[in-house]
């Protein structure tokens, strides 16, 4: 219990670390990723005001049903489809957030394909 409890702790930590690092702002928004087992989801923040501009997630109505939320390709697909929102929604540029994780597997395959549907980072 100890070990899990010390793992929660270091995240959080470098969640903070990097917090305190980068700020969204309306003009470039924070992508902040959040990464669970099953799940993966996304949110543009505009922490000028504190406010989510948009918000997308693995269980979302508009990811494709039947498919699996905790890997790579889902990863993508949840990608491509939050760079479109945020282009219709006039989101040019954002300031990447990996919440703390590793920029490896499931986040670095989401922040690609947001590359790909045609953000700046």
């Amino acid at each position: 219990m100890e070990r899990i409890l010390k793992k929660r702790l270091d995240l959080a930590r470098r969640h903070l670390r990097l917090r305190r690092k980068i700020k969204g702002s309306a003009e470039r928004p924070r992508l902040a990723v959040y990464r669970s087992l099953r799940h993966i989801s996304v949110q543009f923040v505009d922490d000028a005001v504190g406010r989510t501009l948009l918000a997308l997630s693995t269980c979302s109505a508009d990811f494709p049903k039947g498919t699996y939320g905790g890997n790579v390709k889902a990863a993508e697909t949840l990608g491509g489809l939050a760079a479109e929102k945020a282009r219709a929604a006039g989101i040019k540029a954002v300031v990447f957030d990996h919440g703390g994780r590793k920029y490896h597997g499931r986040i670095k395959a989401l922040a690609e394909a947001v590359r790909k549907g045609g953000l700046k980072f």
